[in-house]
């Protein structure tokens, strides 16, 4: 048995991103007696966080009414200018903002890095003495002998790849506290254990996802505005039975942040999302804004899109669910950091009167019950069957019908159709056999680039000598069924390069795992269709360090 320190609090938060740090800054708020921690597994606050961003400050005019005024990074680019383009091979057309429902507007909206947004409420957090402690990854849920949470442990670190202690071992701590908030962000290591051990998807639809890949260029100042909003569908996921859609924002210091978002349940294993953005860029429109500009930052993250529907039990004894880890993204808006602190909020106040009435590691109904009352439900049953009508009768006749239903739901309360359900991402892709090889082009090295070199934009970093943090189920099954059946899509859907088969000795392909490429996307934990693939954390402090994403 590993002897190991333990830390008591009255709150543990898991994941220092938008919603963890929402959650501890409104405990203190309401009790600033509570001892609470928020554990962060990047090497820094905001490390490991990449999002597009263009921010509805709903929630945070909730939290920090005077941000603006308080130096918070977000305030320095409002949203000026808004588009909406359809693409096609070599044209677009803007759509409308009139037949648009009007939620869908970025008026009175914020662009920036959300990492930067978060290094900031950090700061706040730490003021409210705060304990926060970066490069400790939640590894373990404890629980007791009831079967309720009591807390986390961290991972151990110094340990070599076969799992033996190296010299500088450290054995990780036991946090423990009264009540566990879970907001690790989509598809949650820890979250997923929960979701099974008190089975919280009983009575909704399987989450699904998108992969989202970015970029962040300096571009030229006479073709930089500030606060314009770009956001495009159509090519090239028309091109392929599959959707998926652009976005462009011109943020702060003559900077734009750019990337593309593949939804993970398309049926082709051929489709590589990394391409695909490598050729959205080479479309004339975009590449017009980047012709003189030079790349700077690289990165990629699963994105929740299943909606209300997918939205789990948020509560279980010792613990609940929070921001991504629950998946509160509005898809047709591409927002949720709004959402995700609001439900850390929500959260926060709940466990705060329960702790004042003597209550610990018990389950926490009331705020399952706040979320569902909340403006939160309210935006996202809004546009809950919008990524299903587009998943279904793709982009085109998909994009009409959700809008109708969505001005339908906003007008009169009533959609087309009832909620629509959903199938997991990796039960929809189909064999290799029923469809072609896609030719994509070579990088140019100006415009688009491969996949290595895009890594190392995202100054992704693991100790090499420490236990592979991707474990194969049934190690066989790569070469065995994926390979022969799917054409090996593990080697194209990761956006890092973490999957290759190679043949080194002549006996035939063996899937090599480069687990030091790893950006934390979870992509491969989703989409591999056997499922015999399980995302675990890595030693503290390994992965991307984002600057500025």
């Amino acid at each position: 048995m590993i002897e190991r320190e333990e830390m008591p609090y009255d709150v543990v938060v898991v994941g220092g991103g938008p919603a963890g740090l929402a959650t501890a800054i409104r405990l203190k708020q309401v009790d600033p007696e509570l001892q609470v921690c928020v554990l962060e597994k990047g090497s820094e606050i905001g490390a490991h966080i990449l999002s597009g961003a263009t921010i509805d400050p709903k929630a945070l005019d909730e939290l920090l009414p005077t941000w603006r005024e308080d130096g918070c990074p977000l305030a320095e680019t409002p949203v000026t200018d808004n588009w909406h383009w359809h693409l096609t091979k070599k044209g677009k057309f803007s759509l409308p903002h009139i037949i648009q429902p009007p939620f869908m507007s970025n008026k009175g909206n914020y662009t920036g890095s959300l990492g930067n947004l978060c290094r900031w409420l950090a700061e706040q957090a730490e003021a409210l003495e705060i304990e926060i402690f970066p490069g400790f990854p939640a590894a373990e849920i404890l629980y007791d002998d009831a079967g309720a949470v009591i807390g986390v442990q961290t991972g151990d670190m110094g340990v070599d790849r076969e799992g033996n202690p190296k010299g500088d071992y450290q054995p990780g701590m036991n946090l423990l506290g009264k009540y566990t908030v879970f907001c690790e962000g989509a598809r949650g290591h820890l979250t997923k254990r929960l979701k099974a051990k008190y089975d919280l998807e009983a009575n909704c639809q399987p989450q699904i996802y998108g992969i989202g890949i970015k970029e962040l260029w300096d571009i030229p100042a006479d073709k930089h505005v500030p606060g314009r909003v770009i956001h495009t569908q159509g090519w090239p996921m028309s091109e392929n039975d599959a959707w998926g859609g652009g976005f462009l924002y011109h943020q702060a210091n003559n900077q734009v942040a750019l990337g593309f978002v593949t939804a993970l349940d398309y049926k082709n294993p051929y489709i590589y999302p990394f391409e695909e953005f490598q050729r959205w860029k080479q479309h004339p429109e975009i590449r017009a804004i980047l012709e003189g500009g030079k790349r700077v930052a690289y990165g990629a993250r699963a994105i929740n899109e299943g909606g209300w529907q997918s939205v789990p039990q948020l509560a279980f004894p010792g613990g609940v669910l929070a921001g991504c880890s629950a998946g509160f993204v509005n898809v047709p808006r591409i927002k949720g950091t709004h959402t995700a602190m609001k439900s850390g909020m929500l959260a926060a106040e709940s466990i705060a009167a329960a702790i004042k009435a003597g209550r610990e590691q018990d389950t926490l109904q009331e705020y399952d019950d706040a979320v569902r009352s909340s403006w939160i439900a309210k935006e996202l049953k809004l546009v809950q069957n919008a990524e299903p009508m587009v998943a279904k009768w793709g982009g085109e006749l998909g994009t009409i019908l959700a809008g109708a239903d969505m001005w339908l739901r906003t007008l009169f309360g009533f959609g087309l159709a009832k909620p629509m359900k959903h199938h997991t991402d990796a039960s929809e892709t189909q064999r290799a056999d029923l469809y072609k090889p896609i030719a994509y082009p070579k990088p140019d090295g100006v415009i688009s680039f491969d996949r290595l070199t895009s890594v190392s934009y995202s100054f992704t970093n693991h100790e090499e000598d420490q236990p592979v943090h991707l474990k194969l189920k049934d190690p066989s099954i790569p070469t065995q069924v994926n390979l022969p059946v799917y054409a090996g899509p593990e080697a194209r859907y990761c956006p890092a390069g973490v999957y290759e088969f190679v043949d080194a000795d002549g006996s035939g392909p063996k899937l090599q795992i480069n687990a030091q490429n790893c950006v934390h996307c979870k992509t491969c934990d989703i989409k591999d269709p056997t499922q015999n693939i399980e995302w675990v954390t890595p030693e503290g402090g390994g992965g991307p360090n984002y600057p500025n994403m």
